[in-house]
């Protein structure tokens, strides 16, 4: 009795055995689903914050060019309406110039009249341009030739700021962009750098840094990536959202639409720009095609 008991249980166990190893394999298989629902889980709720953050960056943009739209139809209309009255004073000035030709002295006056209406003038006709749209026509240029050439036209005005230039980047670098309008993006960068360390009193040495390389398998950007670092005060952390805004400017003088400019150039290019703080001070303004 006791043998058939011990061959009994022995059958048992050889039985139950499989059934064991088919639990495990079902625990071990249900344990790899679980582990890869929760990486899934992980990717898509990091995708759906990525999403998130871009599509709130998309709206910034889409108000900010709304409300551009909505300043850019506001002052196309008040450029007009000033460039009519100022041509009759520029009309009555050259004649009361011709009157008073043999008194100096009045002659004189009249034609500080005739250089305030010639600057106002200056003044509406750059907002009547930054009013125009921009289309951007593309073709086949060398960038490191575009910065060579900018560099070149900019050469009194760095010589007058005694700024120290270095260029980092191929010596050639193929890309497709209006050459004329990418020039004067980056001539506005470098002038407006320029000015910045021309204005800075902290005693550091005045250096331009300006950087291009092209894109690669990693690069988050299609063509190029453009960077012009100064070595200027660098931008008040409350006016780096108002930087690229018509009219906004810190300066003394000017109108505050070199950078808006700029920005909408980029923006027909179909890039980006964008301004921050180098870590060792003065501003760094990039250009991602």
């Amino acid at each position: 009795m006791n043998t058939m008991t011990a061959g009994a249980n022995q059958v048992s166990r050889r039985a139950a055995a499989p059934r064991l190893e088919e639990l495990s394999q079902a625990v071990l298989a249900y344990s790899q689903l679980t582990d890869q629902l929760r990486q899934s889980h992980d990717r898509l709720q990091q995708t759906v914050e990525q999403l998130r953050c871009e599509l709130g960056h998309k709206n910034r943009l889409l108000e900010r060019r709304s409300r551009l739209a909505a300043l850019g139809e506001m002052a196309a209309g008040m450029a007009h309406e000033i460039r009519n009255p100022l041509g009759g004073i520029q009309l009555y000035a050259s004649l009361l110039a011709k009157d008073l030709r043999h008194q100096p002295a009045s002659a004189a006056m009249v034609e500080k009249i005739s250089l305030c209406v010639r600057r106002l003038e200056s003044l509406v006709g750059q907002v009547l341009g930054f009013t125009r749209d921009i289309h951007a026509r593309c073709d086949e240029a060398d960038l490191a030739g575009i910065i060579g050439d900018v560099l070149e036209a900019a050469e009194q005005a760095l010589g007058h700021a005694n700024v120290r230039t270095t260029v980092r980047g191929p010596r050639s670098l193929v890309v497709r962009v209006d050459g004329a309008l990418m020039a004067q993006a980056i001539l506005n960068l470098v002038l407006n750098a320029a000015e910045a360390m021309a204005a800075d009193r902290s005693g550091r040495a005045a250096c331009l840094l300006v950087e291009f390389e092209a894109s690669s398998p990693a690069a988050q950007w299609d063509q190029f990536r453009l960077a012009i670092t100064d070595r200027g005060p660098g931008i008040a952390p409350g006016d780096l959202e108002k930087i690229f805004d018509p009219f906004f400017t810190t300066k003394d003088h000017g109108t505050g639409l070199g950078l808006a400019i700029v920005h909408r150039i980029v923006e027909a290019h179909n890039g980006t720009i964008t301004a921050a703080n180098a870590p060792d001070g003065g501003a760094v303004f990039e250009i991602r095609l």
